[in-house]
């Protein structure tokens, strides 16, 4: 018996379940973009898969509807894997272990991927039952979002007649998204160079943090591990001889890292723990209510590989404390909504290298330019270099939306209550798709989703029902 079997409506967790046994994070979507495929096969449906992997698939209108316009129907593929520590799990070759639990689905130890899997299960569903009345429905499918909106980059649009998009990867149920910022993934990397040191070998791990979406959740003011390590490295240099081996944490630019070490060999133990202590009794003040479960472990170890010299010690460290990271401007035309911002995620060491790799965001061009010149001219001092992929474009605020206006009716008579209209902080792929479709009219929702981007991600199961019967009816009075 499947886990979800019993939950209504049944077609859609059906599909989603069915998704869920498919690894399918990013850069490893051909699987599951197949499986969408066969599926408007078997049901006789126009269907177009790009190099990608980006499926579109074409329903013509239900009879009574031939005359209207066409609704676009869109999500992303791919999700974004974490796991728990000590998770066994192979995200690249497994299917995930679901739960239901207390109202919400889950997965056991790792991500959910309701971002963005329940798009695609309820466009499956949708597209499955002939009883549901709807003018010609597109239903775009992209991979790669997670990493920079790459397959939505690559679309070919042209099989689309469709100028009005319901995107179904918003997270807050009653949230129309209308409007989002621009981002790109920034890899800052540093040439170090290594020479034998004698020293005491220490390792040093920040673990314990909330993390979360580098977007939705860079307001709440959490610690980045990435960040924190590099000013623990800091204060161990300032009280005695330091070399710095290797230092490691994130998994994705856009995930808020939970999770950071380094290994350093010092020439006076005792004063080195002394100050990371300091330190980290600093952190845990600093961060005693957005992340209370922060906490800094150092041990004796054996140094994995020759030390970096004292001048690539000092050029890394160096970095890891004067990159920018976080907030760094607040919109002043909307309030509450973060302007601009950029999120270390991802911290890897090669032996000729250390590398830090960048979400930037923001839904004013120039400022996203301008934190690109500014790690350009950092990494510049420091003898590094900075590569920039997936940049993509803010999508801008539309005054007048006939979509917007017909979602906000139905809305209203549904939950007895106006929605919330706003612009995110967090990457959509609308923007993207607005330049490839002139004149785009789009709005984003989605069910209630909670700490998407973590292992303690979960989709909460009355949320889906209601936000299900809404998109149906708003598919019903789009004639």
């Amino acid at each position: 018996m499947r886990v979800l079997e019993q939950l209504e409506p049944q077609g859609v967790f059906r599909f989603f379940e069915e998704l869920c046994a498919i690894p399918h994070g990013s850069r490893n979507c051909q699987a599951v973009s197949d499986w969408c495929v066969e599926f408007a096969k078997e049901r006789g449906l126009e269907c177009h898969q790009d190099q990608a992997g980006n499926v579109i698939i074409i329903q013509e209108a239900a009879p009574g509807y031939e005359a209207a316009e066409p609704v676009i129907l869109q999500g992303h593929l791919d999700m974004v894997c974490e796991k728990e520590p000590g998770c066994a799990k192979d995200m690249a070759r497994e299917g995930l272990d679901l739960l239901v639990e207390d109202g919400y689905v889950r997965a056991k130890g790792t991500t959910l991927g309701g971002d963005d899997g329940i798009a695609v299960a309820m466009a499956l569903a949708i597209l499955d039952d002939q009883t549901i009345p709807h003018p010609r429905l597109e239903v775009v499918l992209t991979t790669d979002e997670e990493i920079g909106m790459l397959g939505a980059e690559a679309l070919d649009a042209s099989p689309l007649r469709g100028r009005k998009l319901l995107n179904l990867d918003s997270e807050a149920e009653g949230v129309f998204t209308v409007s989002c910022a621009g981002g790109s993934m920034v890899r800052c990397a540093l040439p170090v160079a290594r020479a034998a040191w004698d020293g005491a070998a220490l390792s040093v791990t920040v673990r314990g943090l909330a993390g979360g979406h580098s977007g939705t959740e860079i307001h709440k003011g959490r610690a980045n591990a990435c960040m924190a390590l590099g000013r623990v490295l800091q204060a161990m240099g300032e009280e005695t001889e330091l070399r710095l081996v290797t230092a490691r944490g994130g998994g994705k630019d856009n995930a808020i890292p939970v999770e950071a070490s380094a290994q350093v060999v010092v020439s006076d133990e005792a004063a080195a723990r002394q100050a990371a202590e300091r330190m980290a009794e600093a952190l845990a003040r600093e961060y005693a209510a957005a992340d209370p479960g922060l906490r800094m472990e150092m041990a004796a170890c054996g140094a994995s590989e020759t030390p970096m010299d004292k001048a690539s010690t000092e050029k890394a460290v160096c970095m890891l404390t004067c990159l920018p990271n976080g907030i760094q401007a607040m919109s002043m035309d909307i309030p509450g909504l973060v302007q601009t911002s950029l999120n270390l995620g991802i911290l890897t060491t090669e032996e000729d290298s250390l590398t830090a790799t960048f979400c930037v965001r923001s839904s004013l061009g120039s400022q996203k330019e301008m934190l690109h010149r500014r790690l350009r001219t950092l990494m510049a001092q420091l003898g590094g270099t900075v590569s920039i992929s997936g940049d993509y474009p803010a999508w801008e605020y539309r005054q007048d939306s006939s979509l917007r206006d017909l979602m906000t009716e139905v809305f209203l008579e549904q939950y007895g209550r106006k929605p919330k209209i706003e612009a995110i902080h967090a990457g959509v792929e609308c923007g993207i798709l607005s330049g490839k479709l002139p004149g785009l009219d789009c709005v984003s929702v989605g069910p209630n989703l909670l700490d998407i981007h973590t292992p303690r991600e979960r989709m909460e199961i009355a949320s889906v029902q209601r936000v299900w019967r809404f998109v149906l009816e708003v598919l019903k009075r789009s004639k």
